[in-house]
């Protein structure tokens, strides 16, 4: 799905396309170890991938408001999570499909038909509790004052295109490494979409990036979760545009009390 945002050049106003939900991509990773990131989770509409998210509580998982925008999702019914899951196209042995039983989204996500993408983030509370083992692990939260490495390299999985020039998504978890931008670059180029005490951004080389969202799914810097993929220009290896995250730990007092 494509956003369009507003950011002003030396010329006046601009518009920029931005991609958010549906199906992820990463751009020039490699695949990732079978079951590495056992607290990653396919949310799928209909049995088809379409957001990325991370499974924190046995019966909790942690993913991007915005993947409740898309017009597919009229019903709910058909919303599921993967757990346990490397090749989503397969009925893997290890992998659990669970039902949602109630969406949680930031009531600041979308207020009076605006969408505000600094609030970025939902919980899905699920039907049955996950049996977590060796290929399903929940994902610690980070401390509330730990802050994102300057330029520190961080890594990002999911389940998607592989090259920009190609539209069919891959069926095997991929991943992808990336570096930090600093807030002040992100600002100037985001300007009033990008807020810095609740985003944060890594920067494509122009090989390397997360496509089309890959919303939902976790970054995971120095071993710790700090982030969730939220948006990026719509040529996603674009190296002008930040691709941008929602911080985590300025949530978790909102995460605790839902949870």
């Amino acid at each position: 799905m494509l956003t369009m945002f507003e950011c002003k050049s030396g010329n006046g106003v601009i518009y920029v396309f931005v991609t958010v939900g549906m199906e992820n991509g990463i751009i020039g990773g490699k695949q990732a170890r079978p079951h590495s990131r056992p607290y990653l989770a396919s949310i799928q509409h209909k049995r088809h991938h379409t957001c990325g998210g991370m499974l924190i509580k046995n019966d909790y998982v942690l993913t991007s408001a915005h993947c409740l925008n898309l017009s597919e999702f009229s019903g709910r019914s058909h919303f599921e999570i993967v757990l346990g899951a490397h090749n989503i196209n397969q009925k893997e042995k290890t992998q659990q499909r669970m039902q949602v039983k109630k969406y949680i989204r930031h009531p600041l996500f979308e207020q009076n038909n605006k969408i505000n993408y600094s609030y970025d983030i939902m919980l899905l509370k699920l039907k049955t509790k996950a049996k977590l083992n060796k290929f399903v692990e929940v994902v610690p939260l980070p401390n509330k004052n730990v802050e994102a490495p300057a330029h520190g390299i961080c890594s990002i999985a999911g389940w998607g295109i592989t090259k920009s020039n190609i539209e069919k998504p891959a069926s095997i978890l991929y991943e992808v490494t990336l570096k930090l931008q600093s807030n002040k670059e992100c600002e100037k180029i985001w300007q009033i979409n990008y807020n810095s005490a609740r985003n944060m951004c890594t920067i494509s080389n122009g090989r390397e990036a997360f496509c089309k969202g890959d919303s939902g799914s976790p970054l995971i810097c120095e071993s710790k979760l700090l982030g969730i993929a939220s948006y990026t220009f719509d040529d996603c290896t674009n190296t002008a545009y930040p691709e941008v995250y929602l911080k985590i730990p300025p949530f978790l007092r909102w995460i605790k009390k839902h949870t």
